[in-house]
């Protein structure tokens, strides 16, 4: 039979296992792989109950831990250890020369030795396991304040990381804003460039009534020129021609008279025309200016806003390393754009030379 010296397995024990029981099993997992008959697997868990755990083995206990063959093996086979146990136990000296009392004597002595010597390794093993536990026990609070004090930083790191996607999401706003403001002012600028066309345009087609109107008039003005000398021709004529020449002048003042009329109600509806145009183009600039205004406001809180950012990422940088700090607030810069407004454009009316008051004062030279 091979029993195993508790002095020779002290460093098989490893020290992270976690109890007696869970190494127990493992071995007589083992053993039951290394020992396949019966007797010899009961002799060798004897042996590693007795010398390698320190505990008592019994026939029940071995039977519950084996659970092989009868209840009559374990009894058989512990009784044998039992008996081999004490017959190695005793230390026999053998010499020629001494005495039988002696040589007892010095057996016993021997043997006093040796179990004494037994239970000091034991003493020293359970101080072993116990210190291996204290040891055990204290990793394990390292552990769990190593994972406490993780959970603290990954908490920590997710409420940093939460802060910088809702600085990021703020941010693609304050750029979805400032696009839309850009848009906005585009669309204003090209309205302004457009009701600036319809404005030159209408002035040029003003332009042209107020000629169209000088000619009339120029035109006018002739005729009555004209009328005027045949006047001072039919003058010269007979008496009898007078009367008839005052009624071709009383027709043709008729004629002049409509005549101005109309050109003062041409001249009326183009200065309504002119004032119109005038209030459109006010309106025009007022709305340009309003919405100039909000442009204002949106750039003034995107810069501050920007600000506001650049800020908490310096901030965030300074915590974590100057180096980084550097390459935030570098990062954090952005120009802003300079608002620069359109001169107000006014529109002139010239007004146009009326001769009403010369027409009338032909009509009763002519009178």
């Amino acid at each position: 039979m091979n029993f195993h010296p508790m002095s020779g397995d002290l460093s098989a024990i490893p020290p992270d296992m976690p109890s007696d029981d869970a190494r127990l099993a493992a071995d007589i997992d083992r053993l039951k792989a290394e020992f396949p008959k019966t007797r010899e697997l009961y002799r060798e868990v004897c042996a590693l109950l007795f010398f390698r755990y320190g505990q008592t083995p019994t026939a029940n206990r071995l039977y519950q831990l084996v659970k092989r063959g009868s209840m009559g093996t374990p009894a058989a086979v512990l009784g044998e250890f039992w008996a081999e146990l004490r017959d190695k136990s005793r230390v026999r000296i053998e010499h020629p020369d001494l005495p039988a009392d002696l040589r007892d004597a010095a057996g016993e002595l021997v043997a006093t030795l040796w179990t004494r010597a037994t239970a000091s390794a034991q003493a020293e093993l359970d101080a072993l396991r116990a210190e291996v536990e204290g040891q055990r026990a204290e990793a394990e609070l390292r552990v769990v304040a190593a994972r406490d004090e993780l959970a603290r930083t990954e908490t920590a790191l997710e409420r940093r990381t939460a802060a910088l996607l809702a600085a990021q999401v703020e941010v693609r706003e304050l750029e979805k804003a400032q696009a839309e403001g850009h848009a906005a002012r585009q669309a204003l600028e090209a309205e302004l460039v457009r009701l600036k066309s319809e404005v030159a345009a209408r002035d040029r087609e003003l332009d042209k009534v107020r000629e169209g109107f000088s000619r009339d008039l120029e035109k006018l003005r002739e005729t009555a020129e004209r009328a005027e000398e045949r006047l001072r021709a039919t003058e010269k004529r007979a008496l009898l021609e007078i009367d008839r020449e005052r009624g071709a002048v009383a027709k043709l003042q008729k004629e002049i008279d409509e005549a101005t009329k109309r050109a003062d109600r041409r001249e009326a509806e183009q200065r309504r025309a002119v004032e119109a145009l005038q209030a459109q183009l006010g309106d025009a600039r007022h709305q340009a200016g309003v919405l100039q205004g909000r442009l204002d406001a949106v750039q003034a809180t995107n810069a501050t806003l920007q600000d506001q950012l650049a800020e908490q990422r310096r901030a965030d940088a300074d915590r974590s390393s100057p180096a980084r700090a550097k390459s935030a607030i570098s990062r954090s810069t952005a120009a802003r754009p300079a608002r620069t407004p359109g001169p107000a454009r006014k529109v002139a009316v010239a007004s146009a030379p009326s001769g009403k008051t010369a027409a009338r004062r032909k009509k009763r030279g002519q009178a």
